[in-house]
């Protein structure tokens, strides 16, 4: 099994940038699993909001966030981390961590999933 575990929500304001991470770990995970970020606002579908292939070369954003957030990943450390700049009110939601044993992909089609992890941005 893998257990995937985020960390760094919180309550901003309007502007203001935030560091989400996810450790994961557990009997099956390999570092060569693809990572992916969704988030789910309330009333609303869940979204994609970023994803990456094992080794960091392909990564891939939504439109809405793209040039405002930044994901990478720590191996070594077993660890995603999403930075979010200029952040908005419509930015708010649950951010979910995912992981899964094939190439990255913006569907949910993902294995495995976090608990999720508040972020709420003020206007």
């Amino acid at each position: 099994q893998v257990q995937l575990v985020e960390s760094g929500g919180g309550l901003v304001q309007a502007g203001d940038s935030l560091r989400l991470s996810c450790a994961a770990s557990g009997r099956t995970f390999s570092t060569t699993y693809a990572m992916g970020w969704f988030r789910q606002a309330p009333g609303k579908e869940r979204e994609f909001v970023a994803a990456i292939n094992w080794n960091g070369v392909r990564i891939l954003y939504s439109d809405s966030v793209r040039g405002r957030f930044t994901l990478s990943r720590n191996n070594a450390q077993n660890t995603v981390y999403l930075q979010m700049n200029s952040l908005k009110p419509e930015d708010t939601a649950v951010y979910y961590c995912a992981a899964r044993s094939a190439m990255i992909v913006t569907m949910d089609w993902y294995d495995y999933w976090g608990q999720g992890t508040q972020v709420t941005v003020s206007s």
